[in-house]
């Protein structure tokens, strides 16, 4: 059991791990946000985005799936566990098979999707005909973007394979390919687009494809460095595979509560007329920025570690690690929450007030921002936790969560946009997920025989206190900022933003000090030692 458990990252090295996932995950968000924002300065939240949104959600949500969920909660503990009970050499075998699965099912699925492009966009977005030639656009750029699935399982099944063997930066970069390729093709193509007879949008769909190939292309080099070899074989009787498929019927299910979540969204937001469907995206992809430094960051650290001890039946080892990961996140995700409501409007009118993007949607983007915001914790709580079940083999507890989690979203979905319009989606989804991690966690806790006694809520507690007068101050220093540097000039946006973040953080700070929150001293020393790496030179 030493033998198995003793290279996991925990205590301190879950933290460091996590950090350098984190790392590069803030690498790839804050290429994402400047991504949203080229997009919004050059589409707004118009047609033409409208259009492009719907076309790749599909694609988008299989890749959320696969990068973020199902693909990771059923490989890497298998994966794992042949690497640690069989070595790398029966991995490799297991790793080479999944790989030539993959491209036969999503092939198979791009062949189909590119076939039925028009039947099947007519069903969820066919209030696009209200707009002359949007549905049309709609399917052009849905037959575009497919090719995008092949390349996304592929880059999925790297980066398990990579985590598992205990590399997290590169696999947490690779989505910024994604991004980088949109940058560039949106300054370099867009303005040619009208010149050769197409929409400017289709430089955009174009940048999907090129950003998928750049993702399995980052990965390449350090997985042929530990020794593997791409040789196409499939072997649908080999137990590992097996295990895997098992695993991802439920996994894609057990896992997809919030992406599918989101889809409903746009599906409903089609019927709210032009822009609904831009400003949701918008605003999730702002919440989703601590999400994915902290929930997937901590969560991808965390499987591979798990899977380990589940392997060695160490179920006090997956319980400290879990109870670790919770708190982890807590420390970043209550405050985030609550600096999000506070500062919803600065934010947005900061990152996408600009070219076609006006004032009218920065108010909408902000609100339905609000409203996402509300439900920060539990999508990140779900991202830790619901891995834990597959690598403990109990999968069958996240598909009926997940399944209740997606018909009651649905429901609410329905009654909300009447009472709230676009805005009670991002209220829909919220709730669903807060309800969703909070059903996870009590499930789990019963299963292990605990996680981690009393120490996740009082660590709760003190962390909503600090939180709250973190954000009383975020908003008495806007207000008096406001009054200081007035306008909307570039200058005044972020002296008035900096301020208050950086009130709010001070205030943050001392109240973590005065309650002896642990986890933000823990945080801080993290912090400190990777800017003093920085600084000499050593990473």
């Amino acid at each position: 059991m030493k033998t198995a458990t003793a290279a996991e990252p925990s205590g301190g090295r879950l933290a460091r791990s996590a950090g350098v996932a984190g790392a590069a995950t803030l690498a790839s968000r804050i290429l994402g946000l400047a991504r949203e924002q080229m997009l919004a300065a050059l589409f707004g939240a118009g047609n033409e985005m409208d259009a492009f949104i719907v076309a790749f959600r599909v694609p988008n949500l299989v890749r959320d799936l696969f990068a973020e969920g199902a693909m990771s909660a059923a490989f890497v503990p298998t994966f794992t566990r042949h690497l640690t009970l069989r070595g790398k050499d029966e991995a490799w075998r297991l790793g080479n098979n999944v790989l030539t699965a993959l491209l036969i099912v999503t092939g198979a699925l791009v062949v189909g999707g590119i076939v039925f492009a028009a039947p099947l966009v007519g069903a969820y977005a066919h209030d696009f005909e209200r707009v002359p030639g949007k549905l049309e656009l709609t399917v052009r750029l849905t037959r575009i973007v497919l090719p995008f699935l092949p390349m996304v399982a592929v880059a999925a099944a790297t980066m398990g394979m990579l985590n598992s063997l205990h590399h997290y930066f590169l696999p947490a970069l690779s989505p910024a390919m994604f991004n980088l390729a949109t940058i560039v093709c949106g300054v370099a193509l867009v303005p040619l687009m009208p010149w050769l007879g197409l929409p400017r949008i289709m430089a955009i769909a174009i940048a999907a494809l090129l950003g998928g190939a750049g993702q399995v292309a980052i990965q390449w080099p350090p997985l042929r460095s530990e020794g593997f070899r791409y040789r196409p074989m499939f072997d649908p009787g080999d137990p590992g595979l097996r295990q895997v498929l098992v695993l991802m019927g439920p996994g894609t299910i057990g896992l997809a509560a919030t992406q599918v979540n989101i889809f409903v969204n746009t599906l409903v937001a089609t019927s709210q007329g032009t822009g609904a469907v831009s400003w949701l995206t918008y605003a999730f992809r702002v919440m989703y920025l601590p999400i994915g430094l902290v929930g997937v960051s901590i969560g991808t650290v965390l499987l591979p570690a798990v899977s380990r001890y589940a392997a060695v039946d160490d179920h006090a080892g997956i319980r400290n690690a879990v109870a670790r990961g919770l708190a982890m996140m807590l420390m970043v995700n209550v405050p985030a929450t609550l600096g999000l409501v506070a500062l919803a409007t600065p934010i947005v009118q900061l990152l996408f007030e600009r070219g076609q993007f006006v004032p009218a949607d920065t108010a909408a983007t902000a609100a339905a921002l609000r409203w996402y915001a509300v439900g920060l914790v539990g999508y990140s709580a779900a991202r830790i936790v619901s891995p834990t079940f597959y690598a403990i083999r109990q999968s069958r507890v996240t598909v009926l969560v997940s399944t209740t989690a997606i018909a009651t979203n649905v429901v609410l979905s329905l009654l909300l946009v009447q009472w709230l319009g676009f805005r009670g989606l991002a209220f829909s989804t919220s709730i669903v997920a807060v309800a969703n991690a909070a059903t996870l966690i009590w499930l789990l806790r019963r299963r292990l025989g605990g996680l981690g006694g009393r120490r996740l809520p009082v660590v709760f507690v003190k962390i909503v206190i600090a939180a709250s007068v973190m954000a009383a101050a975020v908003f008495a220093i806007q207000h008096v900022m406001n009054r200081i540097a007035p306008g909307i000039g570039l200058v005044p946006q972020i002296a008035r933003l900096v301020t208050s973040i950086g009130g709010g953080l001070l205030t943050l700070a001392a109240m973590a000090t005065v309650l002896r929150v642990a986890e933000f001293a823990e945080a801080v020393d993290l912090l400190r030692l990777r800017v003093q790496k920085l600084l000499g030179g050593r990473m």
